[in-house]
């Protein structure tokens, strides 16, 4: 990461301990500085953790019951998920 790309700060107080691991695991990686090591930390944490928060995963009997429901066409939707899928187009999703 260059310099040049710092412009936003993280400001965040920890207990000696924390701060004494994040120090030698610094050192240890080769880190410049514990704000480089953190930065390594949540650059290959954070995608991860978005990804598993963006899919879902089912089973295929779930995926299968899924399906049916879609096809089916005598299905209704109540007036409850009318009214949510109202909101949804209001606030322009």
């Amino acid at each position: 990461m260059t310099t040049s790309a710092r412009k936003e700060r993280l400001d965040m107080r920890v207990d000696s301990e924390t701060k004494s691991l994040a120090e030698r695991a610094s050192a240890a990686l080769g880190c410049s500085s514990v704000t480089e090591y953190i930065t390594r930390l949540i650059r290959q944490d954070a995608p991860e953790i978005l990804k598993q928060q963006a899919s879902i995963k089912v089973t295929n009997d779930q995926f299968d019951a899924f399906m049916m429901a879609c096809q089916d066409t005598s299905a209704v939707p109540s007036a409850r998920i009318l009214e949510a899928a109202k909101r949804l187009d209001q606030e322009g999703f």
